[in-house]
């Protein structure tokens, strides 16, 4: 008996352990160096990482940081996963990308994550799987009614394009979380932008927000969940209020309906109409956008979308070089599958 308690009281006092998956990205580093900095926490980060070079490149030289190296898209992934996980407290979940079928590699990966922190209680604990997902998601499911009547959330850029069918695959990568047995949070950031000045994050459900999110105010938001009973078992969407100071996020994350009782519709298109005042740019008008235009090229008059338009040239070559920087659909085809399924959105 006294060697159990000894056993139990050594593994509380040991610092924590969290796996970042996607470490060397442009969140997941962020969410690295955020782990490292905790106060009064000498965390240990297991970070997955493919390229080993651009690990060292990319990630602050300290020794507790445990580089995992794994291909989140191969066939081995599950089998590494559930190695990696041993021992850990909890993951956060930063990576996205393609298997070479076409699969995103967020819905198996997120599976097994959460089969390794099952614990048969999705919620009521603080989290111990964070996913980072996307703004937006949903709408793509949406009915011709409620992209109608909620324009200015769906008539977008990303929403429009939908590279890939990237948000229909997250979106099946947050349900695959949901039914398993780890406490969980699901973060959907909207756009983010490196010189967008950090600020205070603003949290909201329903699928409805549009903005700009400061990628480190998304890493410290990431990071503040796993210490948060409040954020589980709950989705939302976050971007950045600039001029306001960041403060905590334990009384917003309260606020936050659960999974299980979402809000009401009525409450959603509520939201959005507070929401739609939060824009940035003086147009306010998100449906002016395109993609890879700023708001601030909308207020210039250099760019301004009637709604409903359909993509131009240059939309398509953008979404088709995102796509492909992430392993997704060859550049050849992935035009004209855009053109396809824009026509078919519109028909």
């Amino acid at each position: 008996m006294a060697a159990l308690v000894l056993t139990a009281l050594m593994s509380a006092l040991a610092p924590p352990t969290v796996v970042v998956a996607g470490a060397t990205g442009r969140v997941g580093r962020l969410v690295v160096q955020r782990l490292l900095q905790r106060e009064g926490t000498a965390t240990t980060v297991r970070a997955v990482v493919r390229d080993g070079a651009k690990a060292l490149e990319v990630l602050p030289r300290d020794g507790r940081i445990e580089l995992v190296f794994c291909d989140l898209a191969s066939d081995d992934c599950a089998a590494a996963i559930k190695r990696m996980s041993e021992g850990a407290d909890a993951v956060i979940w930063c990576a996205s990308g393609f298997k070479p079928d076409g699969t995103l590699i967020d819905i198996d990966g997120v599976t097994e994550f959460a089969k390794a922190f099952d614990n048969g209680n999705a919620s009521g604990n603080a989290p111990k799987v964070v996913l980072c997902s996307s703004a937006g998601v949903s709408r793509p499911q949406w009915s011709e009614e409620k992209k109608k009547k909620l324009v200015g959330a769906a008539d977008i850029p990303i929403i429009r394009l939908n590279p890939g069918a990237i948000l229909d695959k997250k979106m099946v990568a947050e349900a695959k979380l949901r039914e398993g047995g780890a406490p969980y949070c699901i973060v959907r950031p909207t756009g983010l932008k490196d010189t967008w000045p950090a600020g205070r994050p603003i949290l909201s459900q329903g699928d409805v927000a549009v903005g700009r999110t400061n990628p480190d105010d998304l890493a410290e938001v990431l990071v503040s969940c796993l210490e948060e009973p409040h954020a589980a078992g709950k989705t939302f969407e976050m971007f950045t209020m600039t001029g306001y100071p960041a403060g905590a996020l334990g009384t917003a994350l309260e606020a936050l309906a659960s999974d299980k009782a979402p809000p009401s519709e009525a409450a959603v298109e509520a939201s959005y109409r507070v929401l739609q005042q939060m824009l940035p740019g003086e147009q306010q008008d998100a449906t002016k956008l395109e993609m890879g235009r700023t708001y601030e090229e909308v207020d210039a008059g250099k760019v301004g979308r009637e709604r409903g338009a359909a993509p131009t040239e240059r939309e398509l070559s953008v979404a088709q070089g995102a796509l492909t920087s992430m392993g997704g659909v060859p550049a050849t085809p992935m035009r004209g599958f855009l053109r396809r399924l824009f026509r078919r959105s519109s028909s």
